[in-house]
């Protein structure tokens, strides 16, 4: 088996990608990505080794991804869009053998600077400059290389996720997993099929756009519409214009959907299934939608560690607040902190068991322990199932701050900000925001004597995290909320005093 293998069976001239205006058949998908595997098996690229991607959404990232995995090698895609000092510290974490960049982190990568030579291999998407970088198109003039073959428990994919304490971590997704989960997807009412054109504006750096818009759209012989940026005007115009029968996004793009009065009601006609995922959607939203266009947007649950699919409601009744049932395949316990089943209708942690469930993470044992308990994946959120088996998400576990469908975690951030030389404490929680979900907000205690304003740490946070990871908002107190032991309570932030500004 090979998660490349997905691209098999489909008819060579029906269209797998569509990237800046430009088509891309599965007969010519197949053999670019039959060729950049040969080039770069021929670059010393084995069995194991470590490939990271840092590409946008693009015919690159597509053909990269499915040459890493098909070599037996592990993809490990980035945001393209973050800043040279946060990329430097996920390389540390992986230590890979090459680096595949695109044309939007070129700036970020020169960056680096030192970093760069401890990678044996760094392709550009342009002409390659310098020893050990080549260009894309030196990989496509390789000899071709079929996919090879790998257990099911091989690593495929690292996906950088947060927990609540420590660095963000590297979720290891086998090829079992993501397959697995591909096939529990196709078991809801309704799903992605051969003759689908999929909206991919998700980044395929993130798991939803990974393995529901690559790896769903192509594992079917649909077609993939690749979008770099959302802009809600642009976005209507495409899905109109290419016929979109399917729109898998997040709840900030839906609400920026629901706002623009200025849409023709047929604007969705040809869409047959508008999914949301990644937090929670507004039922205002959904409401918004539905009189506006006529549109059903139905919710999902899904996390990194879990490939990411879990419950689906595409194709079921609808059900206000609820984000759908299980997949088949997939078991969900809600249970309590002894890790009990609570009774139906009664809230708990949800954990979840199936062949999707991740194998660990990355050279952290400890922390694989922590959410892997006999087979369970627990999940470290709160949820509600009711007597049909409808999934409620109550409230989370952890301190994870999700912005616009992205992780934050808030240790990383309160670390950036406590390096800026004005700063003696901080701590950083998420509160709701309009059209995000949520937003990062900043508690800081200044050291005596200093003077910053609240736009230069946000500045300052801007240089070293991406950018829905900087706080939108800085509190300046005198103390913050701390037990007897010393640790920070983050729920008591929103309650402190507030200091001189």
């Amino acid at each position: 088996m090979n998660l490349a293998g997905i691209l098999d069976g489909h008819d060579a001239d029906s269209i797998a990608l569509i990237s800046r205006n430009r088509e891309t058949s599965y007969g010519d998908l197949r053999s670019q990505v039959d060729r950049v595997r040969g080039g770069l098996v021929a670059q010393g690229v084995c069995k194991g080794d470590r490939v990271i991607i840092l590409c946008g959404n693009n015919r690159y990232f597509v053909v990269s991804y499915l040459a890493i995995v098909g070599c037996g090698a592990v993809a490990i895609p980035l945001n393209p869009n973050s800043p040279g000092p946060e990329i430097a510290r996920e390389l540390a974490v992986v230590r890979p053998h090459a680096v595949i960049v695109g044309p939007a982190a070129m700036d970020a990568w020169e960056s680096l600077g030192p970093v760069q030579d401890s990678i044996a291999t760094v392709v550009v998407a342009e002409a390659g400059t310098g020893d050990g970088v080549l260009s894309f198109d030196d990989l496509l003039a390789a000899q071709p290389l079929a996919a090879v073959d790998v257990d099911p428990d091989h690593v495929a994919v690292m996906m950088f996720t947060s927990g609540t304490a420590g660095e963000p971590r590297a979720a290891m997704l086998s090829h079992g997993n993501l397959l697995a989960n591909l096939s529990q997807s196709l078991s809801a009412l309704d799903h992605c099929r051969a003759g689908d054109i999929v909206y991919g504006v998700l980044p395929l750096f993130h798991i939803y756009g990974l393995n529901v818009v690559v790896g769903g759209t192509l594992s079917v012989g649909a077609t993939a519409l690749l979008v770099q940026r959302f802009d809600p005007a642009t976005a209507a115009q495409s899905i109109v214009q290419r016929r979109v029968t399917m729109v898998p996004g997040a709840p900030p793009m839906w609400t920026a959907f629901s706002h623009f009065d200025e849409l023709p009601s047929d604007t969705f006609q040809t869409v047959r299934i508008a999914a949301s995922g990644a937090s929670r959607l507004s039922p205002k939203v959904s409401e918004r939608m539905l009189s506006m266009f006529g549109l059903v947007l139905s919710e999902g649950y899904g996390l990194t560690e879990a490939a990411p699919v879990v419950t689906s409601s595409v194709g079921f009744e609808s059900r206000v607040g609820s984000v759908g049932r299980a997949l088949a395949g997939v078991e969900i316990r809600v249970v309590d902190h002894a890790g009990a089943d609570v009774p139906v209708g009664d809230s708990g942690e949800i954990w979840v068991r199936g062949d999707n469930v991740f194998l660990g993470y990355f050279e952290d044992q400890e922390a694989t322990d922590r959410v892997l308990v006999d087979g369970w994946l627990r999940t470290g959120d709160l949820g509600v199932v009711d007597d049909d088996g409808y999934l409620y998400l109550v409230d989370r576990v952890k301190d994870l701050i999700i912005v616009s469908g992205f992780n934050v975690f808030p240790g990383e951030v309160e670390e950036v900000l406590l390096q800026h030389p004005a700063v003696a404490e901080v701590g950083v929680l998420g509160v709701p925001h309009p059209h995000d979900g949520e937003a990062v907000k900043a508690y800081v205690v200044l050291c005596e004597g200093a003077d910053v304003d609240e736009e230069s740490l946000i500045r300052y946070s801007a240089d070293y995290l991406a950018r829905y990871k900087c706080p939108t908002k800085v509190i300046f107190t005198d103390s913050l909320p701390r037990n007897a032991s010393g640790k920070l309570i983050r729920r008591e932030l929103e309650g402190t005093v507030i200091g001189p500004t």
